[in-house]
């Protein structure tokens, strides 16, 4: 075994160990969770969006420092305000991925993982677009705090950002079903 799959492989045994102790503290996805370690030893690599039949993608719950409100963005391409995250394009490191995905959609620096531990896991339908076919999006979640302010940028991807209360995310019916139930999670913690 070469030196690259040797370092893939742990990652992926660490991947199946984090999906594992999400779905013991959060029962209700356990067949989710079963069903994104399944995907990790797919032949098609799905760490990469080239796998149309659905590929990793990687997101954060972005918090203010003091956990008060979440970073929002108006995503660019679905029209809805979504956590910012994105593609693995091939890292099988997911909390890495995301870090990297809220620091650039959101310009802000000093932007730390506050717990290696798995937040959320999602599974949604990307319509198609253009020559691309739609196709799920294995989404693992993990919470990024920003400590060092929160003046952001506008990335390409966004319309726009804002930094929200929490309780408001989880109580506005408008919505996506995801965003309320992090936020949900997030106020139980």
């Amino acid at each position: 075994m070469s030196e690259t799959a040797e370092v893939l492989a742990v990652l992926d045994d660490r991947l199946r160990a984090l999906l594992r102790d999400h779905a013991r503290q959060v029962p209700s996805d356990d067949a989710l969770a079963a069903e994104f370690s399944t995907l990790i030893d797919d032949p098609e690599d799905p760490f990469r969006r080239e796998r149309l039949a659905g590929h990793f993608t990687a997101s954060c719950w972005l918090v203010s420092a003091d956990g008060t409100r979440a970073l929002l963005t108006h995503h660019r391409k679905l029209q809805r305000w979504l956590q910012l995250g994105g593609h693995a394009d091939g890292d099988h490191d997911l909390a890495r991925v995301a870090l990297k995905e809220a620091e650039e959609e959101s310009g802000l620096s000093g932007l730390v993982l506050d717990d290696p531990a798995i937040f959320d896991i999602d599974k949604h339908w990307i319509p198609e677009r253009r020559d691309v076919p739609g196709h799920w999006h294995y989404d693992v979640r993990f919470v990024i705090r920003a400590v060092a302010g929160e003046a952001f940028a506008i990335s390409e991807e966004s319309l726009d950002l804002a930094w929200r209360p929490v309780p408001e995310i989880a109580a506005d019916p408008e919505s996506d079903e995801s965003m309320q139930r992090m936020a949900r999670r997030w106020l139980a913690r």
